[in-house]
Formats: structure tokens, sequence, C-alpha cells
């Protein structure tokens, strides 16, 4: 009976809530989730692009590196202000808002990814007759992954907990659930939306740090004290 009260006496914790809402949560964290991977993906393809921009002619690191600063920080309600007129109330102005605040951690995560390459180790490929673009998948990128999967890492647990601004219009995922809640100030419903954020980016960082092991596995290796490829733990 008390469980079943915690409805009505709002209580922090009711598992009534859990078992009445169960589908409204399960619908708003698989919303959340699907707008944080598309953002992410959407921003690893503009960043990756950029950073060798950057990195090709670096007279443009300094605007390139101080717009996307300054785009992290425009306040979320002004970044969507600026997006409306053109995205309207949709997913999209959503996902564009996101991937344009995880362009600065995302590039700077390839630009230190690429530049802690070893000079010998480049050395040695193009000695071997490898070209700038074979070089670039077969060699770079392969050393690099360390440090661009720090960067991703890092985007996506920040992508996941900006995605409750998306509430602004309605495209929030769990933060749509905290936003309802916060008139009434309905005490289940904040904290669990708030949990689950915390659950999914806890999930998200082990998953990607596992990515990361199973991709770079010269890098245990090397932390046994075995081999490694030069660079590997870059």
């Amino acid at each position: 009976m008390a469980g079943a009260n915690c409805l009505v006496t709002n209580d922090w914790i009711c598992g009534e809530y859990l078992r009445t809402r169960s589908q409204e949560l399960t619908d708003a964290t698989i919303q959340h989730v699907g707008i944080t991977v598309v953002s992410v993906l959407l921003g690893i393809v503009v960043a990756f692009p950029l950073a060798l921009l950057v990195r090709a002619r670096p007279r443009l690191a300094g605007p390139v590196l101080g717009l996307t600063t300054l785009l992290y920080t425009i306040p979320s309600l002004a970044m969507f202000s600026l997006l409306l007129p053109f995205l309207g109330l949709s997913s999209a102005l959503v996902v564009t808002g996101l991937v344009l605040y995880s362009l600065t951690i995302l590039v700077r995560g390839v630009l230190a990814g690429l530049a802690a390459v070893p000079a010998e180790t480049l050395e040695a490929a193009r000695g071997m007759g490898y070209g700038p673009g074979r070089l670039l998948w077969e060699v770079e990128l392969p050393l690099a992954l360390p440090a661009l999967m720090a960067g991703i890492r890092t985007a996506t647990v920040s992508t996941i907990a900006l995605t409750t601004v998306g509430s602004l219009v309605g495209r929030g995922g769990l933060g749509n659930l905290i936003e309802d809640a916060l008139p009434s100030f309905f005490k289940a419903q904040v904290l669990t939306a708030a949990v689950l954020c915390v659950l999914l980016a806890v999930t998200a960082d082990l998953l990607l740090l596992g990515l990361q092991r199973l991709l770079t596995p010269w890098t245990r290796i090397r932390a046994a004290g075995g081999w490694a490829p030069a660079g590997g733990g870059a």
C-alpha cells in the first residue's frame, strides 16, 4: 500500500511510478539515445575533414578552433533560436545544435591524435612508398586511435548531457520528462530521468572504452611489458 501511495506523497523513490510509466520512460530513453548517436556520428563526419584542413593549412588553426570554441559557448536557447527559422521545431534542430557543440571537442581530439604519431614512423612509411591517403588510413589513424577515441568518449558524454536541453522544443528525450515534472516538482520523475541520463553516460563511456581496447590491442601488450608498434600508446 505504501508503494502505491508514493505517487500521492510525491516521494523521490517510487516503484509505482516506474511500473505505471515504464513505456513513457522507455520512449524517452530511446529518443535520447537516438539523438545522441546521430549527433555524435555527424559531429565526427564534420570534425574529421575540418581537422585535416587545419593540419594541411596551419594558418587556419586559429580561426577554425576559435570558431568551434565560440559555438560551444553559445547558450542553448540562443543556439536553437538562431537555427529555428531554418529547421523548425524538429529533431533536426536539436541534432544540428548538438553537432555544433561537439565540434570543439572532436576537432581537437582528431588533431591531438594525429599530432601524437611519431615523425620517424611517418618517415619510415613514406620510405616504403606510402602515399598521403594510404599513410593516413593505414598508419596515422590506427596509431592515433587512443587519442581519437578519448575525444569521442568526451563528446558522447557531453552530448548525452546536452541532449536534455532539446526539451525546449520537445525533442529532449529524458529532458522532456524533467521539464514536464518541474512545474509540479514531481520528484520521482525528476530523479528517475536524471538517474537514467547518468546511466546512459556511464554505459556509453564504458562501451566506447571497450571498443577502444578492442581496436588498439597493442596498448594492452605495451601495458603488460610486451612489444608495441612505435607510438602505439599515444
